[in-house]
């Protein structure tokens, strides 16, 4: 999974990048002050996985991972050069993702490169830089498929296609909300490769002080907007201090528990952050475990064991028997494999099994 770091300068992107990854980026209170595309790649926390790796003494205890980039702040008129340009817009285009941060909090020490705070302002600005750069995407396109349209099928299937999306972005509107056609999946087919912006789920990240952590941003009124527009985006959106995860980022967990006591709050804001991303992208993990290593695997919710498999080896896709699966918990109480098996809690499970979240399996396959 990699997610795109996006918003304004100075609304403490950095500054979560930082606290999320400890990647070090510079979080300096100026624009541009992030002139590479910085990336860092961050364990999913898995008690499971630690859990059961004590259980078997496992050598290796590897958690799934989610990569984030963070790129320059982006300024009104970035699809056109302004600022840094849209230079860094082609890196998010490979993200599965967009994690939009908005700034919910007033400081006078760090400056609003619009002078004022206004969320939904600043959402709707990042959203037309995302439009425009998506547009010039598609007219692109549309230049080169329009040479051979009336003479080959598929090209003229593309690029009615391509005026479909260009008129929903010149409408203000994001490519995701196009409606497929007749020929569903060979246009779905033709959107993948566009790699367009606005086609990505947003997670929308309401950044707030210390002292709206409490009540989880209930009594701010900007977080409010935000958590609307989300809604009526179907976006997820939630709430998190950067200020405050930079702090959280180097205590220990005992340390990590007393803080956030002291805050009044029960989870991290990048504990937030990977629920909405695996509930936004439609993602779980299956487990594998034995002494050599204990795993977490993400798939998509609906896989089936082959694949589920394939995302092991490819050669226990192709070769795919049979899986025995028990759910973790059983495992664990059970305190082995063996045992869960002589009280018939393993199941033996075919090609169209669809694996379950937390499902510990064990895979069969021969090449």
């Amino acid at each position: 999974m990699k997610l795109g770091i996006v918003g304004l300068p100075n609304v403490g992107k950095s500054t979560l990048f930082n606290s999320i990854t400890k990647a070090g980026a510079d979080a300096a209170n100026y624009p541009f002050c992030t002139i590479e595309p910085n990336v860092g790649v961050v364990a999913v926390p898995d008690d499971r996985i630690r859990r059961l790796g004590e259980m078997y003494h496992s050598k290796k205890v590897t958690p799934a991972v989610i990569e984030f980039v963070d790129i320059a702040g982006l300024v009104k008129g970035a699809s056109k050069g302004e600022g840094l340009g849209n230079q860094f817009l082609a890196i998010i285009r490979e993200c599965d993702a967009i994690v939009h941060v908005v700034r919910c909090f007033e400081d006078s020490d760090v400056v609003h490169v619009e002078g004022t705070i206004d969320p939904l302002r600043d959402i709707e600005t990042i959203n037309i830089e995302l439009i425009f750069a998506d547009l010039d995407v598609i007219e692109r396109r549309i230049s080169k498929v329009a040479k051979t349209a009336r003479m080959d099928k598929d090209a003229a299937k593309e690029l009615a296609l391509l005026n479909r999306i260009k008129a929903l972005l010149e409408d203000g509107k994001p490519a995701s909300a196009i409606v497929l056609g007749e020929t569903e999946d060979d246009e779905r087919k033709y959107m993948s490769t566009y790699a367009l912006l606005t086609a990505k789920p947003v997670i929308y990240a309401a950044n707030v002080a210390e002292d709206d952590l409490a009540d989880d941003g209930a009594s701010n009124e900007g977080v409010k907007k935000v958590r609307k527009y989300a809604a009526d985006t179907g976006s997820q959106a939630f709430v998190i201090s950067a200020k405050i995860e930079e702090e959280i980022s180097e205590l220990d967990e005992d340390e990590k528990k007393e803080y956030f006591e002291t805050l009044g709050i029960k989870e991290s804001g990048l504990d937030k952050l990977i629920k909405a991303s695996y509930t936004t992208l439609g993602l779980m993990s299956f487990l594998t475990a034995g002494e050599d290593e204990t795993r977490a695997w993400t798939i998509k919710i609906g896989t089936k064991a082959p694949q589920a498999a394939g995302k092991i080896h490819s050669d226990m896709e192709r070769g795919f028997i049979k899986a025995e699966v028990v759910n973790y918990e059983v495992l664990l109480r059970e305190g082995s494999l063996s045992a869960a098996r002589d009280k018939g809690l393993v199941g033996m499970q075919g090609k169209d099994y669809v694996v379950q979240d937390g499902d510990v399996m064990l895979i069969h396959f021969n090449v």
